[in-house]
C-alpha cells in the first residue's frame, strides 16, 4: 500500500509539472503573424504611415512650422467585418502626433467628465471661487482628424485573402476643407497545409 501511494504520489507530481505554463516577454513591435486577423504589427504598421504622411506633408509642414494647431480626433470607424479596437489605432496615432510638437490636441471622450468637473468648482459651494475654473474659457479645436477602417475578405478553399484599407482625412473645422487625406493597405493571406495544419 505504501508503494502504490509513492507511486501514487509520483504521477501527481508529474502530471502537475506538466500542465505548469511559462509566461514570457516578446517584442512589442515584432511582426505578429498568429492568424490573418487585424493584429498588432497591422495597428503599428498603420499608425507609422498615417503620422509620417501627415507630418511630411508640405502644407501640413508649412502650418506647422510657426504655429500648433489644436486638433481633436475622432474615433476611427470600424468597416470591418472583425471586432477591432479602433480606439487603440486612434491613441496610437493621436499620440504619435503629440509628441511630435506639432500639434495640440482637445480629448472629445473626457467632456462630460470635464462639465461636472467645473460644475462643481462652480456651483456647488465647495471650492474657493478664486481658484475654480469658470466656464467658457476652453480653446476650440481648429482641425478634425478622422478616418475610416474597412476590409475585403476572400476564401476560396484553404486560401483566405483578407484586404484592409485605413482612410484618414484632416478637416479644416472653420472653413470644412479636407487639409490633408492618405490610406494605408494592408493584404494578408493565410493558407492551410495539406495537413490542415
Amino acid at each position: 500500500m505504501k508503494k502504490f501511494k509513492v507511486i501514487f504520489m509520483l504521477a501527481v507530481a508529474v502530471g502537475l509539472a506538466g500542465c505548469q505554463s511559462r509566461v514570457e516577454y516578446g517584442d512589442a513591435t515584432e511582426v505578429e503573424t498568429v492568424n490573418a486577423n487585424f493584429g498588432s504589427t497591422d495597428l503599428q504598421a498603420i499608425a507609422a504611415k498615417m503620422v509620417d504622411s501627415m507630418l511630411t506633408f508640405p502644407p501640413i509642414v508649412a502650418m506647422t512650422v510657426n504655429d500648433r494647431p489644436i486638433m481633436f480626433v475622432d474615433k476611427i470607424k470600424n468597416k470591418t467585418s472583425e471586432h477591432i479596437d479602433t480606439e487603440s489605432v486612434t491613441d496610437s496615432i493621436s499620440n504619435k502626433l503629440l509628441r511630435s510638437g506639432k500639434f495640440r490636441f482637445i480629448d472629445m471622450t473626457k467632456v462630460d467628465a470635464v462639465r461636472k468637473q467645473l460644475d462643481y468648482q462652480n456651483n456647488a459651494g465647495m471650492v474657493d471661487p478664486s481658484t475654480a475654473i469658470n466656464f467658457g474659457r476652453q480653446i476650440g479645436a481648429q482641425y478634425m482628424l478622422y478616418g475610416n477602417l474597412s476590409s475585403i475578405v476572400k476564401q476560396d478553399g484553404s486560401t483566405k485573402d483578407v484586404y484592409y484599407k485605413m482612410t484618414m482625412r484632416l478637416m479644416d473645422l472653420e472653413t470644412g476643407l479636407i487639409e490633408w487625406s492618405d490610406e494605408k493597405e494592408i493584404r494578408k493571406r493565410k493558407s492551410k497545409s495539406f495537413l490542415g495544419m
